[in-house]
């Protein structure tokens, strides 16, 4: 859709095209599949995407904050949901600080202008610029009172559902606060480092070469100071890194490989981790996805890198794909609730559902128990999940080894999320099992 009477890379238009994807998000749309169904039908400027994009993950990351503030100066439900949409966005940013002021990204009244002019080229909100106007400049006479306000809910505080933050609290009482604000933290930009064409030391320097402020942060692990496009990232089309954060690496040296070995990926796409332990290893890798499309992903992934693999479309929780012949080591990363990744996923706190989490862990059950019959004696199981929830990570190891008397080996088990000077990574779960040699 092209917005009548805004420029494609105005403030208006990027609030135009944001508040669209908010609105899709609250129909149960996953934002990124929102912003491709916007991209494609809009004549947006590549300037004018990343800030549809950087624009509408603020908005639902302060969702919470965003709809207190927006109830508490209007009496009835805003309509269309785009509209709504746009009063979201606006209020994430103008009740950021960060995000407006003399030195931020945003002057507060050329915001309050432009999404009133994002109101008045749209026909199904034109009706309502006045509306928008009025509500966003009240916003910025009574800030302090409005915001004292909403801080007294908790869903308005930390920008989640109130079951999440019941659940999170119950989970982790010395954490619950700290796990929530990282989730709220824009994610840094971590890279991993190909080993096979570089080495850390070396790449820093490149790095540093070229103006770019990073540190290491682990064994093949380097953090950007400042994000950047992935374009812009020296060496990323010629392989010698991949973007990928800095729990996730965890995987392929707690898989122990050896030259030689026969390794599944179940539930492997966009592949990074497939990509880890190729470039770890020389191994036959199989990489299964139940969804042929993403095996795409994965496919584009390997030739960056020059590795190569057997890919396999296939349900993981079903054997009618594999071919009978053992495996020396499996991958596991289950499907979950992602509860541990919302910071770069901020839509997921909003399309979970509180009873997401006991039907997915069944699906990961079947799943591990139906790979571990694919598994070697003596080999080994390592089981993933980018979940919070213990019913999803610890409970369903636990239950795991004990259906199937496996024997549990060193991991890192429950990584939280952090987001500091010293460690800033996502929260993942990791559990390593071995096969009893019978």
């Amino acid at each position: 859709m092209t917005i009548p009477h805004s420029k494609p890379d105005s403030l208006s238009f990027s609030l135009h095209g944001a508040a669209q994807a908010v609105a899709a998000v609250g129909r149960g749309v996953a934002l990124p599949q929102a912003l491709a169904q916007i991209f494609a039908k809009t004549s947006a400027t590549p300037q004018a995407r990343g800030a549809i994009q950087d624009i509408s993950y603020q908005c639902l990351r302060h969702m919470g904050r965003a709809e207190a503030l927006l109830n508490a100066m209007t009496t009835k439900q805003t309509e269309p949901e785009v509209l709504h949409g746009l009063l979201c966005c606006a209020l994430a940013l103008l009740s950021d600080p960060d995000e407006t002021g003399d030195n931020a990204r945003y002057n507060t009244f050329t915001l309050v202008d432009q999404a009133v002019t994002a109101a008045a080229s749209d026909p199904d909100m034109a009706h309502a610029k006045g509306m928008v106007n009025a509500v966003l400049r009240r916003f910025l006479r009574e800030r302090e009172a409005l915001m004292k306000s909403a801080a007294g809910t908790q869903m308005a505080r930390w920008s989640y559902p109130n079951w999440w933050i019941d659940r999170m609290r119950s989970a982790y009482p010395q954490d619950w606060e700290a796990i929530l604000d990282a989730g709220n933290v824009a994610p840094p930009l971590t890279l991993r480092v190909n080993r096979r064409k570089t080495t850390v030391d070396n790449y820093l320097a490149l790095l540093s070469a070229q103006g770019i402020d990073a540190r290491r942060i682990g064994p093949g692990a380097v953090r950007l100071a400042q994000p950047v496009p992935v374009q812009r990232i020296p060496g990323f089309e010629d392989g010698l890194v991949s973007v990928q954060d800095a729990a996730a690496q965890h995987a392929a040296s707690l898989l122990d490989l050896q030259d030689g070995m026969r390794v599944l990926d179940a539930c492997a796409a966009p592949g990074g981790k497939s990509c880890h332990i190729l470039e770890s290893a020389d191994v036959a890798l199989l990489a299964l996805d139940s969804d042929e499309r993403r095996l795409q992903r994965i496919e584009e992934n390997l030739q960056r890198l020059q590795l190569r693999a057997t890919l396999q479309a296939g349900d993981a929780s079903l054997q009618d794909w594999w071919d009978g012949k053992f495996f020396d080591r499996i991958l596991a990363d289950v499907p979950c609730t992602a509860s541990g990744i919302v910071r770069r996923h901020p839509d997921i706190r909003w399309l979970r559902r509180k009873g997401d989490t006991t039907q997915l862990a069944s699906i990961s059950a079947q799943i591990l128990d139906n790979l571990w019959q694919m598994l070697r004696p003596d080999g080994k199981l390592l089981f993933v999940t980018c979940s919070l929830w213990p019913q999803e990570s610890e409970a369903q190891a636990a239950a795991f080894a004990l259906r199937n008397n496996a024997t549990r080996l060193p991991a890192p088990g429950q990584l939280l999320p952090t987001a500091n000077a010293e460690q800033d990574h996502d929260g993942l779960f990791y559990a390593l099992f071995q096969k009893t040699v019978l």
